[in-house]
């Protein structure tokens, strides 16, 4: 049995789900086959407790493998139950529960209702440069968490990622399959030379130690795919793969597709090389990389000014305000906030206003106006109408001044209603920043009234 055979979550689009006699694994309701391979099958079912769609993941019985490939089984099995709810990203499948039944043990994980990016690798299927690129991103900050964890993923392939895919764009991304995942934290043996072998860094086929760069390698192999519409190498046999893998450069994107800039070019190059020495030397770099040609405006850009993912992600890490969220409360922002661009002139309170929102400014600046003179210039990082959260009456929530865009400007702006939508963590992270803000204007008005000459 090929390790690599070892099935991943397949989600396809729901009109595609095959329907099936109704049955249970446990107390899920079966609803339809997503996907089937030689050691397992996963399950679209019902988890009614929780009232979700889950996909179930059931391993094959004992009874039809003999002692061999039930050890590898359960070696398999036994990985991914170990990180129940331990991956909470949102770019990773979650895996809800584990079910070590003797016979066929199973994985409740979170249900995907899209494909994978095995899709997308076909010469007349591939994606535009910039979708690459994000996908890509996305892919490297997950991959990071898992990284800061002490996990490598081993088996990172067009297969293992999924995608949510809507009038042509790639709407969501996650990561699945973390049965070949090594944990570098722990004293269980491991099992070397694992992954899928057009993906597999050196390291990986000479079994030597590895690191997180070894995934960086498989990642950029997979972006090489999605770009070129074949792998970094391809050979007649196993073994001759194997040795290009080891000793040859791949072909440059240029050879491949006339449209690929000579910056992304260089930049997957690296990351393929032999030596995880010569990739980058982590994941920020690598994924700072993939954003910066965005910026850069190297890769070309669709659908007009609207801002990116990866755009949005790096606006908000540079942002005082944000300075104490992690990456997964940065993603919510990124995903629940409202981003608004404002005209120079454009009023984003009036006074008499009641609040029903507040901003926190990404670029640009305002200026805050009351009976017609200037009392506050805000710039980045800072927020405005943050009232509306805090204020415990509405009373307080009237805006008592002209808040005016005088540069123009990106906001990121919340509603109650979007408050509740944020995870515990994430509100309790706004309310930090807010008592920092709170406390910086309190020091500025008490300067204001030692120092009156300094009165804007």
């Amino acid at each position: 049995m090929k390790l690599n055979d070892f099935i991943t979550q397949i989600a396809p689009l729901e009109a595609d789900v095959p329907t099936m006699p109704e049955m249970r694994i446990g107390g899920y309701m079966l609803q339809g086959l997503l996907g089937e391979g030689a050691t397992s099958e996963v399950f679209l079912a019902h988890d009614e407790f929780h009232d979700r769609r889950v996909a179930i993941k059931r391993a094959r019985r004992a009874a039809l493998m003999d002692d061999a490939e039930v050890r590898f089984r359960d070696h398999f099995f036994a990985a991914e139950a170990a990180l129940v709810g331990q991956l909470k990203h949102p770019n990773i499948v979650q895996i809800y529960d584990a079910v070590d039944d003797p016979l066929a043990p199973y994985l409740v994980m979170e249900y995907v209702p899209g494909t994978t990016l095995k899709s997308f690798c076909r010469p007349d299927a591939l994606l535009s440069l910039q979708q690459v690129v994000e996908v890509g991103f996305k892919c490297a900050m997950a991959l990071g968490f898992v990284a800061r964890r002490g996990l490598i993923h081993r088996d990172v392939k067009p297969a293992n990622v999924l995608v949510v895919v809507e009038d042509g764009q790639v709407l969501e991304v996650k990561i699945t399959d973390f049965g070949s995942a090594m944990d570098t934290q722990s004293d269980r043996t491991q099992v070397v030379r694992v992954g899928s072998l057009p993906y597999m860094s050196p390291e990986q086929l000479d079994g030597a130690a590895l690191d997180a760069r070894a995934d960086q390698y498989s990642l950029a192999a997979v972006l090489y795919h999605l770009i070129a519409g074949r792998p970094p190498f391809d050979a007649p046999s196993q073994a001759a793969l194997m040795n290009s893998i080891c000793h040859d450069a791949p072909p440059s994107l240029h050879t491949l597709r006339h449209d690929v800039p000579d910056a992304l070019d260089a930049l997957l190059q690296r990351a393929l090389s032999k030596s995880r020495l010569d990739r980058f030397e982590d994941w920020e770099g690598f994924a700072q990389a993939l954003s910066a040609l965005v910026q850069r405006r190297d890769v070309p850009r669709e659908g007009g000014h609207q801002l990116l993912d990866s755009e949005r992600f790096g606006l908000l890490r540079a942002l005082e305000f944000f300075k104490d969220f992690g990456d997964v409360a940065l993603w919510e922002v990124v995903h629940r906030a409202d981003w608004q661009r404002h005209e120079l002139g454009a009023a984003i309170y009036k006074k008499g206003q009641v609040g029903t929102t507040f901003h926190i400014i990404a670029a640009g600046q305002i200026e805050i106006f009351r009976d017609g003179k200037r009392v506050a210039l805000l710039g980045a990082g800072t927020s405005v109408g943050e009232m509306m959260y805090l204020a415990p009456s509405p009373e307080l929530r009237v805006h008592s001044a002209d808040v005016l865009v005088t540069d123009p400007a990106t906001t990121i702006s919340f509603t109650p209603a979007l408050m509740e939508r944020l995870s515990p963590a994430t509100r309790q992270l706004f309310d930090a920043a807010f008592i920092r803000v709170l406390v910086r204007r309190l020091h500025a008005a008490h300067q204001a009234l030692q120092h009156p000459r300094r009165v804007l």
